[in-house]
């Protein structure tokens, strides 16, 4: 479990709320789902405020994550192959944290889980986005584009749109996608 931070005022207000409304939810940051150094980390945004907010694990409890971990079984990767993260750990207002926030965030926490993993998978733009910046990377230079790949030094960075309810709906992110992009994340960290 992360140590309790109050480095984000808007944030701390909302966990605040969250909790006295919600004793029984974890209301706090919330840390990698699985083993430091896998050979595949999958970077979302932020902790959902029904997912990993409330069962206290990345990628946990909501329809996000249904989705994802339903097309990591599909693509043959083992639970063991794969951890998952947020670049912000805690639950945002409105599920949508300020630059500031994801730098802070970043700078404390995941750029210290990506220097354990070889491949990176970030499920949206805005996460895409936060890895860059901690590696110091220009957005220009990598733009984000569903199933792309970005070498930065000794890592890869896939880029792949995220498994929002809202995403899958539309067809944006069909399963197929998503199990095609995890299948090449996941070979190229073999």
């Amino acid at each position: 479990r992360l140590e309790i931070c109050t480095r984000c005022p808007r944030i701390v207000k909302t966990l605040r709320a969250l909790r006295k409304a919600h004793p029984d939810w974890h209301n706090a940051p919330v840390g990698m789902n699985g083993e430091p150094g896998a050979p595949l980390l999958i970077v979302g945004l932020a902790p959902g405020r029904l997912g990993a907010n409330r069962t206290g694990r990345a990628f946990e409890g909501d329809r996000s994550s249904e989705t994802l971990w339903a097309a990591i079984a599909a693509a043959g990767i083992g639970r063991d192959q794969v951890a998952i993260t947020n670049a912000l750990k805690c639950f945002p207002p409105e599920n949508k944290p300020t630059t500031t926030e994801l730098s802070t965030c970043a700078s404390r926490f995941l750029r210290r889980e990506l220097a354990e993993s070889p491949v990176w998978l970030a499920l949206g733009k805005l996460a895409h986005e936060a890895i860059l910046r901690t590696q110091g990377r220009g957005l220009s230079a990598h733009p984000f584009t569903h199933g792309a790949q970005h070498r930065l030094g000794d890592a890869v960075l896939v880029d792949c749109y995220h498994p929002s309810p809202r995403n899958v709906a539309t067809g944006r992110l069909r399963p197929g996608m998503l199990e095609a992009v995890l299948r090449t994340a996941h070979q190229l960290g073999h």
